[in-house]
């Protein structure tokens, strides 16, 4: 998505330690665990996107936790392979998935639709037509 709309992380630029300390105090609200930061931030989560491909949301929910709470890079097969299990899913299956064809195709139209439909950057969700960008406005999509 970065690629296609000439964008790039937030977490790479000036406002990098408000934007964390805002997405803290967030989740904290939320009452979510303590949020516990990879090194490096944004990283590289090409195979996670396509395990989340062939995994669905299972795969997707435990990979934001094994991330965000557990603090390990997703470019990390190992951090993977993880989420697969905690999502009950066969890890080595999940890993040889990624590699697909069908999958790496997959990954390609879902990003291609996202864009169609707006989106320029993650969260974003579409309803009813409309475009919200961004986990300060979950609140409103959920309206």
């Amino acid at each position: 998505m970065f690629k296609a709309t000439g964008r790039s992380s937030w977490g790479l630029g000036p406002g990098r330690v408000d934007g964390i300390a805002e997405i803290e105090r967030r989740a904290a609200e939320r009452g979510l665990p303590p949020l516990r930061w990879p090194e490096p931030w944004p990283g590289n989560s090409l195979r996670c996107m396509r395990a989340a491909v062939y995994g669905g949301k299972p795969f997707a929910r435990e990979a934001f936790r094994v991330h965000f709470v557990d603090g390990r890079t997703l470019d990390d097969p190992a951090s993977v392979a993880l989420a697969a299990e905690r999502a009950g899913l066969d890890p080595d299956a999940v890993l040889d998935a990624t590699q697909e064809p069908a999958i790496k195709d997959g990954l390609r139209a879902n990003t291609e639709r996202a864009l169609a439909l707006g989106a320029f950057a993650v969260p974003t969700v579409v309803v009813d037509g409309d475009v919200i960008w961004g986990d300060d406005r979950l609140e409103e999509a959920v309206r």
